[in-house]
């Protein structure tokens, strides 16, 4: 009797959402969700809507100086929010 090679179900899950096209959708959508956890509460006090185009987070802060203090540790988060998720999602973080 010989046995099967043994795969963790999260493995498989992704091979099926790659397949699908549906993976880096799912990511994003858990990167975005970690910006409260990543930028912490203050940050997350100050931030409106929160997007994802052409590889780079955008997101709103509605107070100018918490803008500028993100702004200068933005490669700090970026690197942050990557590791969150376990992949290269984005490759810039923008704020407006």
């Amino acid at each position: 009797m010989f046995r099967k090679k043994e795969r963790p179900v999260s493995d498989i899950v992704m091979e099926i959402l790659r397949a699908q096209g549906l993976e880096t959708p799912l990511l994003q959508r858990r990167l975005i969700n970690a910006w409260e956890e990543t930028a912490g509460a203050l940050a997350a006090r100050y931030t409106g809507e929160k997007f994802i185009k052409n590889q780079t987070l955008m997101v709103k802060i509605t107070n100018p100086a918490m803008r500028a203090e993100l702004s200068m540790i933005r490669t700090q988060l970026k690197n942050k929010l990557n590791a969150q998720v376990g992949a290269q999602v984005i490759a810039d973080v923008r704020f407006y």
